[in-house]
This record gives structure tokens, sequence and C-alpha cells, in this order.
């Protein structure tokens, strides 16, 4: 398949396959004029890609799942690990969820005044709440895939 047919099947733009070929996370097999031309097998690979970072891996750690030419490989002790690390942090955002939703509804006059809500600036404050947006990764981040239906 050339790179507009993956592209096409895969949701991703273009762009977001050449950037995981720049990586080293997907092999082209060649060149059909100026266009890359890739295996059948890459829709799994993307596949595995988009779930990786769906899960929260980062690139590096979703390329040791990947070795070039072969099936893909993914430790179970890494799935195991990465799960309990969400399930930390689903519990984390949960207690927020639930400080903010009590905060939302606090009879007290102001928000400053409650002492949930006290209790959640200072855990913010002591980095018990981690941010809600990935700062862990600087690295430009390709276009999702479309959400068509069908894709």
């Amino acid at each position: 398949m050339d790179i507009s047919e993956v592209a096409q099947r895969s949701g991703l733009s273009t762009s977001a396959i050449r950037f995981y070929e720049e990586k080293g996370l997907i092999q082209s097999i060649g060149r059909q004029g100026q266009r890359r031309v890739f295996n059948r097998h890459i829709l799994d690979q993307l596949a595995v890609i988009a779930l990786g970072r769906a899960a929260g891996f980062s690139l590096q750690e979703i390329a040791t799942m990947l070795p070039p030419k072969e099936k893909p490989q993914i430790k179970r002790e890494m799935l195991t690990a990465k799960a309990d690390e969400l399930e930390q942090r689903i519990r984390r955002l949960k207690a927020v969820r639930d400080s903010l939703r009590h905060a939302a509804v606090c009879p007290e006059a102001s928000h400053m005044d409650c002492p949930t809500f006290q209790r959640l600036m200072r855990a913010a404050s002591a980095g018990e709440i981690k941010a809600l947006t990935p700062s862990s990764s600087k690295q430009r981040k390709p276009r999702a895939a479309s959400t068509r239906p069908g894709s």
C-alpha cells in the first residue's frame, strides 16, 4: 500500500505516518515513485501505536513493542504496570471530581471558605494532583485519527 492508502485506512495523516517512520516505530518497504510503500501489517502496527498512545505509553515504550519486521511484542508486565498507573490516576481524578462537585454546591458563601475546596487546593499545591494535560512529553504530536464512522 502506498502512504495515501495507509493514511486513508488508518485515519492518520500522511505527516503522522512519516513522523512514526522517522521515530523508528514503523518502516516502509520502499518507494513507488515519490511515495512510500508499506506492507499490509502496517495497519496493525499503527493500531498498536494508537492504543499505546491512548493508554499513555511514550513513543519510546511503544517502539519496544514494535520490533522491525516482526509481529508486535507487548510485554504483559508493561500492560499490568500501565493498568496500575491508570487505576491510581482514575482514583485521584475521581477524588478531584467529587471535590469539585461538592465545591459547586457548597453552602459556604465563598469557595475559599469551603474546607473541601481548601483540601483540594492544598493537594494541588503539594503536587498530589497532576495536571490533566500531558506535560511530560514535549515532542510534537501527530494529528489524531479521524472520527469518521468506519475509521
